[in-house]
């Protein structure tokens, strides 16, 4: 099951991708940014796209991880953009990401009708915070957890942007969170996981995709209430299949039914789809 949210978001936009690149319309600024799966040409010309862009991000060609972004005067630091009643401030990072991953607003929409008020949610490797934002908006208890200390502020900055409140923020490595947890007995109506390929802790706990990420997801099957909830896989790793975070999930979750999964993506102005993520999410 394909996901393509184009028409839905209106503060977002895919205008072209290609050549390794994409041009995205976020709110009223266009950003040029590395696309490692845009394999296929442009429609537009490099002139059309040096024109359109606000931002052009290029990567150092030293830390390819890292780069530099080239500003047009008009262009500022930090904007913000809303997704229903969700708002979101970006900024220009050096890797990059602007902090919002707008494909994601399928899982957003998931959530929302999935939460009952007063719901226990568990998100982890929750970045900037649109499932925990979406989340909380239904009504839910929501734990937050991430390693970057950075990132958790800038979550709790879109939690008052979006008139919310109550997050609770926890500064953790995620795997020794939820070991934590399934010690304690503690138990969720719903569990976000989307994963980096590679990431650190906050004391340097090394996290690797493909080696740690089924024992995460058989703590995960430990804490997840096994009627009436509902868990969301997300990966951004690429090779990695759908149906290999299908399986995974099958494999810890015996009680799942209704499950989805597929590619989260958008459709460009010249009907190109970039896929941007996989997925595999249930309800129990």
């Amino acid at each position: 099951m394909h996901q393509n949210l184009s028409a839905d978001f209106k503060d977002y936009e895919l205008i072209d991708c290609g050549n390794g690149y994409k041009l995205e319309r976020f709110g009223k600024f266009i950003l040029s940014r590395p696309e490692p799966q845009a394999l296929w040409k442009c429609n537009l010309s490099e002139k059309e796209w040096n024109e359109m862009a606000d931002a052009h991000f290029e990567r150092d060609k030293s830390s390819p991880e890292k780069g530099l972004w080239t500003k047009k005067k008009n262009m500022p630091d930090q904007w913000k953009i809303s997704y229903n009643n969700l708002i979101f401030r970006l900024g220009l990072t050096g890797f990059k990401h602007v902090g919002v991953f707008p494909e994601q607003a399928a899982n957003w929409d998931f959530i929302q009708k999935k939460v009952s008020k007063n719901a226990k949610i568990l998100n982890l490797f929750a970045y900037t915070g649109g499932a925990s934002l979406a989340a909380k908006a239904a009504g839910a208890d929501v734990t937050h957890v991430d390693s970057v200390q950075q990132v958790m502020k800038w979550g709790k900055e879109n939690m008052e942007l979006s008139s919310l409140e109550n997050i609770r923020w926890v500064t953790e490595d995620a795997a020794k969170f939820v070991a934590r947890e399934v010690r304690r007995g503690n138990l969720y109506d719903g569990i976000i996981l989307d994963p980096p390929a590679y990431g650190r802790g906050p004391d340097g706990e090394k996290w690797i995709l493909e080696d740690m990420l089924d024992a995460m997801l058989a703590d995960c099957a430990k804490l997840l209430q096994p009627k009436n909830s509902f868990l969301i896989l997300n990966l951004y790793a690429m090779g990695f299949s759908s149906l290999l975070a299908e399986t995974l999930v099958k494999t810890h979750f015996k009680n799942c039914k209704e499950i989805e999964t597929g590619e989260l993506f958008f459709t460009d102005r010249f009907e190109k789809k970039l896929p941007l993520s996989i997925y595999t999410r249930f309800i129990t």
